[in-house]
């Protein structure tokens, strides 16, 4: 054991000795009321801040002072996994995936934008050795998150700091052998004890938020860190999201300064709202009664995402999808938690749809008092670029930043009942606009098969999703969808040779899709009787399975990169379920496709 980390077990058990003696703790559960709640919030008045050490002030009205933020994206938390050397410069990871040094001046543009709080994703195994089994956070680095930090606190804007992806290390809490995932454990412990003692006597504008996306699903991500990928079932990863969660909160409130009552972000299941809302999700226990949720939005991500595929969003499901998700959060503000969109955005497309997405995004937030932050990279027009960190230092699409800057002057100076009657017009307009867009919608007694599909390059899809949605396709693309009427052999197709380029780059995802598929015909089979590849026959890696990701539709997984074990809903016709493969197209991930035809037969159980 490192001297720094026996130096952190030493401190860690006194602080905690130190916070169980002052009483801090709640030892009945009984009497112990959710986070924020058992009192009624006070309306903050227009635009308030509240004082340093304002114990009074629940989650929920946190979250709406927060307003609107932004990301500074791609910046402390650039890294090589393939190349890793830590405790360089710490500019050398900054400028690395493009962007030049952050400057006041551009903490200040962001203000002067609409944006009131500054969220930053940091990877901090940059200033760390841990493969040498030396836990220190290099001083450098610290110090340079620390400037920026100050930079939004000088304009008085929230800071949220986190630790981000960071080179897949998280892939260990998931590793086939224990040893590696207690490993994982004591290295987050270290981390998080330096980071929130370093930090530890600014304001109640410092937030500190644990991970990114990676507590979920990605615990058995495939890794250099853990190259089998990992072995926990989708229960087990939530017991384990659970199980950090209450690791972090306890070891920030022990640290000492203003620690013991700061406000903590934590993290949803895998980011995603849907399975954040799960059951098995749950919050950990606070004494304090300070902590928010942070959950992303990037739906569809066919549109939001990093791909110019879709180009079109606004219709009516497109709208109701929205409003029905982003409003099924108010089951954690009823539960006194403020909710953080810590990440959103379009990140790929603009015109006259992506304004209406911003705004119904927007009012949403306005409506429940969720806090958006615009996930944003700031160098480039593809993957998130909206602020100009180089020249302009502002938004560059002027119709955007109106947008922020008129809907934030308005959350800081109107009354929230005003906020909240803007934001219901707002959307009562956009819903009506949408009813006048054509879509196809199934009726409840009509089935469709279609290929779900992304290039590998990410420039080319139709209908992702478990909703078929036949307008979600990349100009140029041919499909065949046949209608589903019960058992018999049906065939799915997609054509390429019609795009600019005349084929799809690869493969990053694909399935085949049969909406309604579960509530028409449960328990059926998809057995596939002929794939062909650019008119040959293809070379299949395992054999494929049917399941479902909802009660609605049924799938069978062409190639799925996120999952790479079996599920347990699974179901085979013929054959061992061991044998089954979520990834059975692996071989023509990087095949130029000029066209997919499978035939399958559809059987009852």
């Amino acid at each position: 054991m490192s001297v720094l980390r026996k130096f952190l077990a030493i401190a860690l058990v006194c602080a905690i000795a130190v916070w169980l003696a002052t009483g801090c703790v709640n030892n009945n559960e009984d009497d112990k009321p959710p986070n924020g709640g058992g009192t009624q919030v006070p309306t903050p008045e227009p635009g308030a801040t509240p004082p340093e050490g304002n114990n009074d002030m629940a989650s929920i009205e946190m979250a709406r002072l927060m307003g609107y933020g932004i990301n500074l994206g791609n910046t402390m938390e650039s890294c090589n996994q393939s190349g890793r050397i830590p405790n360089r410069d710490p500019s050398i990871y900054e400028t690395m995936w493009g962007n030049p040094v952050t400057t006041q001046e551009m903490i200040t543009g962001m203000r002067n934008s609409g944006f009131k709080t500054l969220r930053i994703p940091v990877a901090w195994t940059n200033a760390m050795d841990w493969e040498n089994d030396d836990f220190t956070i290099n001083e450098a680095y610290l110090d340079r998150v620390e400037e920026i930090m100050n930079y939004a606190l000088n304009e008085d804007m929230y800071v949220i700091v986190n630790a981000h992806w960071d080179h897949g290390w998280w892939s260990m809490f998931g590793h086939p052998e224990q040893e590696r995932r207690d490993f994982a454990l004591e290295m987050f412990k270290a981390m998080w004890a330096q980071i929130a003692d370093r930090y530890k006597d600014y304001d109640h504008r410092l937030i500190f938020e644990p991970s990114n996306e990676e507590w979920g699903d990605r615990f058995n991500d495939e890794t250099p860190y853990s190259p089998s990928g990992g072995v926990l079932t989708r229960n087990e990863c939530y017991e384990l999201l659970t199980e950090l969660s209450q690791v972090f909160v306890d070891l920030v409130r022990a640290t000492g300064g203003n620690n013991p009552d700061r406000f903590l972000l934590m993290k949803g299941y895998n980011t995603d709202v849907k399975m954040t809302l799960s059951d098995r999700f749950v919050m950990p226990k606070d004494p304090a009664n300070r902590l928010m949720l942070s959950v992303h939005y990037y739906t569809p991500w066919g549109y939001c995402g990093d791909t110019s595929g879709i180009g079109t969003w606004g219709r009516k499901t497109e709208v109701e999808e929205m409003n029905t998700l982003l409003g099924s959060l108010t089951k954690f503000t009823d539960q006194g938690y403020g909710v953080v969109l810590g990440e959103w955005g379009v990140l790929d497309n603009d015109g006259e749809d992506r304004l209406t997405f911003f705004t119904n995004f927007l009012n949403n937030c306005d409506l429940y008092g969720f806090a958006p932050i615009l996930w944003d990279t700031g160098y480039t027009p593809r993957w998130g670029r909206l602020f100009d960190r180089n020249d302009t230092l502002t938004i560059v699409a002027p119709e955007l930043l109106e947008l922020f800057q008129t809907r934030s002057a308005a959350r800081e100076t109107k009354t929230v009942e005003q906020v909240i009657a803007a934001a219901r017009d707002s959307m009562d307009a956009i819903r009506a606009k949408a009813a006048d867009r054509e879509e196809t919608v199934l009726s409840a007694d009509e089935a469709k098969a279609w290929i779900m599909f992304n290039s590998g390059s990410w420039d080319m899809e139709y209908s992702v999703g478990d909703r078929y949605q036949p307008e979600q396709i990349a100009k140029g693309i041919e499909p065949t969808d046949p209608e589903i009427t019960g058992e018999g052999t049906y065939t799915v197709a997609l054509d390429f040779t019609g795009t600019s380029q005349g084929y799809a780059n690869g493969i990053a995802f694909s399935a085949i899709g049969i909406m309604n598929g579960e509530i028409l015909f449960p328990g059926y089979h998809i057995v596939i009787r002929e794939l062909l590849i650019n008119g040959e026959e293809a070379t299949l890696e395992g054999i494929p399975f049917t399941t479902n990701d909802n009660p609605v539709t049924t799938r069978l997984n062409l190639y799925n990169e996120w999952v790479s074990k079996v599920p347990p809903e699974a179901r085979i016709f013929e054959g061992n379920i061991d044998d089954a493969s979520p990834r059975i197209l692996a071989n023509y991930t990087s095949t130029r496709i000029t066209s997919i035809s499978i035939t399958f037969d559809y059987i009852a159980p």
